[in-house]
């Protein structure tokens, strides 16, 4: 998306004059900004709401690179960023920001638009093993195995191959919670359609 098309309070227009626009039916709401109506609300939409939030160094992970993705209407309460460099880059202060200590590699991450989001495939796992400790967390992760389920058992091989990582029992029960979830939703609809056939 063109940057020029997204406008954040206090930039070009105030926070009034673009609540105003967006009561006109001029703008729509995405994230921390506005876009105009007709402009479809896509992936570079939804990582350019997210240049305030993001301290260089980090990227969205989590459930704010799973809205990035296309997860959800509407972005997380609080967004999760992580590093995404070597050295420890200094963090703007939010209250709505959660920040995970350990470092995203290169081949985890994507640009979406210029802002660093890390890959589906990173962002499921990363749901996974944050299910048990943030409530958020486990309604995106379920949202985002709905979506996207051919990454389940891939998330799952990558979390067997791990030898030592922290919370891997627990993340490999919520994926087998999942995984039964998605089996018996999908015995129910043949059963349904043997009986509408």
């Amino acid at each position: 998306m063109d940057p020029s098309l997204f406008y954040r309070p206090g930039a070009l227009l105030s926070q009034q004059e673009l609540i105003a626009a967006r009561l006109d039916g001029l703008l729509v709401e995405v994230g921390e900004g506005y876009m105009p109506v007709d402009l479809p609300e896509d992936a570079g939409a939804r990582a350019a709401a997210l240049i305030p939030i993001l301290s260089p160094g980090f990227a969205a992970s989590g459930p704010t690179a799973a809205w990035v993705h296309g997860i959800g209407d509407a972005p997380p309460l609080r967004h999760h960023i992580q590093r995404a460099v070597d050295h420890r880059p200094r963090v703007h202060p939010r209250q709505n920001l959660i920040m995970h200590e350990g470092r995203v590699p290169p081949s985890d991450l994507l640009l979406v638009g210029a802002v660093p989001v890390t890959t589906p495939l990173r962002t499921l796992t990363d749901l996974v093993l944050t299910s048990g400790r943030y409530d958020e967390c486990a309604a995106w992760m379920r949202s985002m195995a709905t979506a996207c389920p051919s990454l389940v058992p891939r998330v799952q091989s990558l979390l067997v191959a791990r030898s030592r990582l922290p919370g891997k029992r627990a993340a490999l029960a919520a994926l087998a919670e999942l995984i039964a979830g998605r089996e018996q939703e999908e015995g129910a609809q043949d059963e349904v359609t043997r009986y509408t056939s």
